[in-house]
Protein backbone atom coordinates (compact mmCIF):
# COMPACT_ATOMS: atom_id res chain seq x y z
CA UNK A 1 0.00 0.00 0.00
CA UNK A 2 0.99 3.12 -1.00
CA UNK A 3 -0.18 6.19 1.73
CA UNK A 4 -2.18 8.85 0.17
CA UNK A 5 -0.64 12.37 -0.58
CA UNK A 6 -3.05 13.87 0.72
CA UNK A 7 -2.85 12.53 4.18
CA UNK A 8 0.92 13.23 4.53
CA UNK A 9 -0.44 16.98 3.64
CA UNK A 10 -2.91 16.94 6.23
CA UNK A 11 -0.69 16.03 8.77
CA UNK A 12 2.24 18.38 7.87
CA UNK A 13 -0.64 21.11 8.44
CA UNK A 14 -1.80 19.91 11.34
CA UNK A 15 1.69 20.39 12.70
CA UNK A 16 2.05 23.85 11.25
CA UNK A 17 -0.85 24.66 12.58
CA UNK A 18 0.34 23.79 16.07
CA UNK A 19 3.88 25.19 15.51
CA UNK A 20 1.95 28.55 14.42
CA UNK A 21 -0.54 28.51 17.71
CA UNK A 22 1.63 27.35 20.14
CA UNK A 23 5.22 27.75 18.94
CA UNK A 24 7.74 27.27 22.02
CA UNK A 25 5.19 26.20 24.08
CA UNK A 26 4.60 22.87 22.34
CA UNK A 27 6.49 19.53 22.32
CA UNK A 28 6.71 16.37 20.68
CA UNK A 29 6.74 13.49 23.27
CA UNK A 30 8.75 10.80 21.30
CA UNK A 31 9.25 7.25 22.42
CA UNK A 32 10.92 6.21 18.73
CA UNK A 33 8.39 3.84 17.68
CA UNK A 34 7.04 3.43 13.99
CA UNK A 35 4.72 6.35 14.37
CA UNK A 36 7.01 8.38 16.01
CA UNK A 37 10.22 7.91 13.76
CA UNK A 38 7.95 8.99 11.02
CA UNK A 39 7.00 11.71 12.99
CA UNK A 40 9.76 13.01 13.21
CA UNK A 41 10.71 12.74 9.57
CA UNK A 42 7.58 14.91 9.20
CA UNK A 43 8.74 18.01 12.03
CA UNK A 44 12.33 17.96 10.02
CA UNK A 45 10.68 18.93 6.70
CA UNK A 46 7.42 20.70 7.83
CA UNK A 47 7.59 22.27 11.06
CA UNK A 48 11.80 21.87 12.42
CA UNK A 49 10.99 24.06 15.58
CA UNK A 50 9.04 21.74 17.53
CA UNK A 51 11.19 20.51 20.61
CA UNK A 52 11.70 16.90 20.80
CA UNK A 53 11.41 15.38 24.14
CA UNK A 54 11.33 11.52 25.36
CA UNK A 55 11.54 9.17 28.31
CA UNK A 56 14.10 7.18 29.45
CA UNK A 57 12.60 4.60 31.63
CA UNK A 58 16.07 3.14 32.51
CA UNK A 59 14.28 -0.03 31.33
CA UNK A 60 14.61 0.79 27.87
CA UNK A 61 15.95 -1.80 24.86
CA UNK A 62 19.17 -1.97 23.80
CA UNK A 63 17.55 -0.98 20.41
CA UNK A 64 15.29 2.25 21.29
CA UNK A 65 18.68 4.00 21.90
CA UNK A 66 20.09 2.85 18.77
CA UNK A 67 17.25 4.28 16.77
CA UNK A 68 17.28 7.14 19.31
CA UNK A 69 20.91 8.15 18.00
CA UNK A 70 20.03 6.99 14.58
CA UNK A 71 17.67 9.77 14.35
CA UNK A 72 19.69 12.67 16.43
CA UNK A 73 22.36 12.05 13.70
CA UNK A 74 20.12 11.65 10.52
CA UNK A 75 18.14 15.09 11.26
CA UNK A 76 20.49 16.72 13.21
CA UNK A 77 17.79 16.72 16.70
CA UNK A 78 18.32 18.23 19.58
CA UNK A 79 16.23 15.59 21.92
CA UNK A 80 15.71 16.17 25.36
CA UNK A 81 15.76 13.54 27.12
CA UNK A 82 13.91 12.87 30.61
CA UNK A 83 14.69 10.61 33.18
CA UNK A 84 12.85 8.86 36.71
CA UNK A 85 13.43 10.70 39.70
CA UNK A 86 16.04 8.37 40.91
CA UNK A 87 14.87 8.55 44.52
CA UNK A 88 11.34 7.67 43.92
CA UNK A 89 13.03 4.43 41.72
CA UNK A 90 15.33 3.29 44.73
CA UNK A 91 12.35 3.50 46.73
CA UNK A 92 10.20 1.43 44.87
CA UNK A 93 12.27 -0.97 44.22
CA UNK A 94 13.27 -1.00 47.71
CA UNK A 95 10.05 -1.84 48.68
CA UNK A 96 9.02 -3.72 45.59
CA UNK A 97 11.74 -5.16 43.99
CA UNK A 98 13.17 -4.53 40.25
CA UNK A 99 9.91 -6.79 38.80
CA UNK A 100 7.28 -4.98 40.79
CA UNK A 101 5.01 -5.06 37.60
CA UNK A 102 4.68 -8.66 37.00
CA UNK A 103 3.10 -8.99 40.46
CA UNK A 104 -0.05 -6.81 40.10
CA UNK A 105 -1.81 -4.36 37.90
CA UNK A 106 -1.55 -1.73 41.32
CA UNK A 107 2.23 -2.63 41.06
CA UNK A 108 2.32 -2.34 36.87
CA UNK A 109 0.68 1.11 37.26
CA UNK A 110 2.93 2.09 40.03
CA UNK A 111 6.23 1.46 37.71
CA UNK A 112 4.47 3.04 34.86
CA UNK A 113 3.73 6.29 37.09
CA UNK A 114 7.39 6.62 38.31
CA UNK A 115 8.82 5.43 35.32
CA UNK A 116 6.74 7.51 32.98
CA UNK A 117 3.87 9.51 33.72
CA UNK A 118 5.67 11.73 36.33
CA UNK A 119 8.96 12.45 34.07
CA UNK A 120 6.46 13.04 31.42
CA UNK A 121 4.27 15.67 33.35
CA UNK A 122 7.73 17.45 33.73
CA UNK A 123 8.48 17.01 29.79
CA UNK A 124 4.88 18.97 29.80
CA UNK A 125 5.73 21.52 32.47
CA UNK A 126 4.96 25.15 31.15
CA UNK A 127 3.77 23.78 27.96
CA UNK A 128 0.80 24.80 26.37
CA UNK A 129 0.42 21.78 23.69
CA UNK A 130 1.44 18.50 23.16
CA UNK A 131 2.11 16.53 20.01
CA UNK A 132 1.90 12.27 19.68
CA UNK A 133 1.66 9.47 17.79
CA UNK A 134 -1.31 7.59 17.86
CA UNK A 135 -3.00 6.39 15.83
CA UNK A 136 -6.77 5.21 15.77
CA UNK A 137 -6.43 2.09 14.34
CA UNK A 138 -3.83 1.07 17.26
CA UNK A 139 -6.48 -0.09 20.04
CA UNK A 140 -9.96 0.12 21.00
CA UNK A 141 -9.14 2.67 23.56
CA UNK A 142 -8.32 5.28 20.88
CA UNK A 143 -11.02 4.79 18.81
CA UNK A 144 -12.77 7.85 19.82
CA UNK A 145 -9.31 10.09 19.97
CA UNK A 146 -9.44 12.78 17.47
CA UNK A 147 -7.08 15.13 15.59
CA UNK A 148 -7.42 17.69 18.18
CA UNK A 149 -8.11 16.99 21.66
CA UNK A 150 -8.79 18.94 24.68
CA UNK A 151 -6.51 16.93 27.19
CA UNK A 152 -8.16 16.94 30.64
CA UNK A 153 -5.30 14.39 32.57
CA UNK A 154 -2.29 17.35 31.49
CA UNK A 155 -4.60 19.96 31.11
CA UNK A 156 -3.46 20.50 27.54
CA UNK A 157 -4.32 20.92 23.90
CA UNK A 158 -3.12 17.84 22.29
CA UNK A 159 -2.49 17.18 18.67
CA UNK A 160 -2.29 13.38 16.94
CA UNK A 161 -1.31 14.10 13.26
CA UNK A 162 -1.24 10.40 12.66
CA UNK A 163 -4.71 9.81 14.01
CA UNK A 164 -6.10 8.37 10.45
CA UNK A 165 -3.13 6.39 9.14
CA UNK A 166 -2.92 3.13 9.09
CA UNK A 167 -0.22 0.44 10.08
CA UNK A 168 0.56 -0.39 6.08
CA UNK A 169 0.61 3.45 5.46
CA UNK A 170 3.06 4.25 8.43
CA UNK A 171 5.64 1.82 7.44
CA UNK A 172 4.86 3.00 3.58
CA UNK A 173 6.03 5.97 4.30
CA UNK A 174 9.17 4.98 6.74
CA UNK A 175 10.44 3.30 3.69
CA UNK A 176 9.29 5.75 1.13
CA UNK A 177 11.73 8.13 3.33
CA UNK A 178 14.72 6.26 4.57
CA UNK A 179 13.06 6.97 8.20
CA UNK A 180 15.75 5.05 10.78
CA UNK A 181 13.04 2.44 12.89
CA UNK A 182 13.41 0.61 16.22
CA UNK A 183 15.12 -3.25 14.70
CA UNK A 184 12.69 -4.61 17.27
CA UNK A 185 9.93 -3.95 14.58
CA UNK A 186 11.66 -6.81 12.19
CA UNK A 187 10.96 -8.90 15.09
CA UNK A 188 7.54 -9.02 14.91
CA UNK A 189 7.51 -6.15 17.83
CA UNK A 190 4.82 -3.81 16.71
CA UNK A 191 4.50 -1.92 20.34
CA UNK A 192 7.56 -1.33 22.52
CA UNK A 193 8.04 0.15 25.73
CA UNK A 194 10.21 -1.10 28.54
CA UNK A 195 12.32 -4.11 27.74
CA UNK A 196 10.72 -6.26 30.37
CA UNK A 197 7.22 -5.33 29.58
CA UNK A 198 7.41 -5.98 25.51
CA UNK A 199 7.45 -8.90 23.63
CA UNK A 200 6.80 -9.94 19.93
CA UNK A 201 3.34 -11.26 18.72
CA UNK A 202 2.27 -13.71 16.73
CA UNK A 203 -0.15 -13.32 13.25
CA UNK A 204 -3.43 -12.51 14.01
CA UNK A 205 -2.68 -10.83 17.26
CA UNK A 206 -4.04 -7.67 18.64
CA UNK A 207 -0.95 -5.40 18.06
CA UNK A 208 -1.00 -4.09 21.44
CA UNK A 209 -1.02 -7.19 22.64
CA UNK A 210 2.98 -7.53 23.10
CA UNK A 211 2.46 -4.86 25.70
CA UNK A 212 1.79 -5.96 29.80
CA UNK A 213 0.33 -9.51 27.99
CA UNK A 214 0.20 -11.21 31.49
CA UNK A 215 -2.10 -9.14 32.64
CA UNK A 216 -5.51 -9.32 30.86
CA UNK A 217 -7.27 -12.13 28.49
CA UNK A 218 -6.93 -10.11 25.81
CA UNK A 219 -3.31 -8.90 26.26
CA UNK A 220 -4.40 -5.08 25.54
CA UNK A 221 -3.24 -2.64 28.18
CA UNK A 222 -2.55 1.35 28.47
CA UNK A 223 0.39 2.70 31.21
CA UNK A 224 -1.63 5.97 31.19
CA UNK A 225 -0.03 8.14 29.10
CA UNK A 226 -3.04 8.28 26.11
CA UNK A 227 -5.90 6.35 28.41
CA UNK A 228 -6.54 9.46 30.36
CA UNK A 229 -10.28 11.09 29.70
CA UNK A 230 -10.69 13.34 26.67
CA UNK A 231 -12.92 15.53 24.65
CA UNK A 232 -13.03 17.20 21.35
CA UNK A 233 -12.41 20.21 21.21
CA UNK A 234 -16.18 23.31 20.83
CA UNK A 235 -15.85 23.88 17.16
Amino acid sequence: MTIDQSKIDASAALLQQASDTYGAELVFACSFGAEDVAMIDLISKHAPSIQIVTLDTGRLPQATYDVMDACREKYALDIKVYFPDASEVEEMVRESGLNLFYKSVESRKQCCAVRKIKPLKRALAGQKAWITGVRREQADSRQDMAAIEDDAFFGLKKFNPLIEWTEAETWDYIRSNDVPYNALHDQHYPSIGCEPCSRSITVGEDPRSGRWWWEREDGVAECGLHASPLKQPKS
